[in-house]
């Protein structure tokens, strides 16, 4: 089997978690690619299914080892990245590596595996549309509402560099058109 990756990446609240659910539910041959961080592990989180949780001195250590794909400092003094020992997993596995993560990190690894990768930009339909779901998530802050607006302002300039941008005004409707871009990349149906 050829080692192809699917990379999807959205600004927060654009809808890419659940349709990379969808798709990893509907599509045996995907993978959830199991990222690295620094962070904290959040209450229901475990260690090697959610994240590969390290400390800051291990992620270094790993960087040194040039054990990643690509890895960045997300926010202040955390890392995220995403491990070659993890696509080799999947690879093993033989079945295809869906990394969810953000627009950095998603052209990093496109960088390095051109061909190979196909990069999907899931983009809010505006704005305004982005942070009434931020909103009615309940779960932020008006300050972190403003600040992954903010956040979501600049990842957006970046949409024109991915290989295929999705607009997610409809749920149903952009996964489908997700869902075909994905089977039309692995020549499967």
């Amino acid at each position: 089997m050829e080692k192809k990756i699917i990379i999807i990446t959205a600004p927060s609240g654009a809808g890419k978690t659940t349709i990379v659910k969808k798709l990893l539910a509907n599509m045996p041959v995907l993978a959830f690619s199991i990222s690295a961080a620094t962070r904290t592990a959040r209450a229901g989180e475990v260690n090697g299914k959610d994240y590969y949780f390290m400390t800051t001195e291990e992620f270094h250590a790993k960087i040194d080892e040039n054990a990643f794909a690509e890895y960045e400092m997300v926010y202040a003094g955390k890392y995220y990245g995403t491990l070659k020992s993890e696509l080799e997993r999947i690879w093993a596995d033989t079945r295809i590596p869906m990394v969810d993560i953000d627009v950095k990190g998603a052209l990093s690894i496109k960088e390095h595996y051109h061909d190979k990768a196909l990069t999907i930009f899931i983009q809010p339909p505006s704005i305004d549309a982005l942070r009434a779901r931020l909103s009615d998530r309940g779960t932020e802050t008006q300050a972190s509402i403003d600040e992954r607006l903010a956040k979501a302002q600049y990842e957006l300039s970046f949409a024109h560099e991915f290989d295929k941008i999705v607009v997610n005004d409809e749920l149903e409707r952009a996964y489908e058109e997700v869902k075909t871009l994905v089977q039309d990349f692995l020549n499967i149906k």
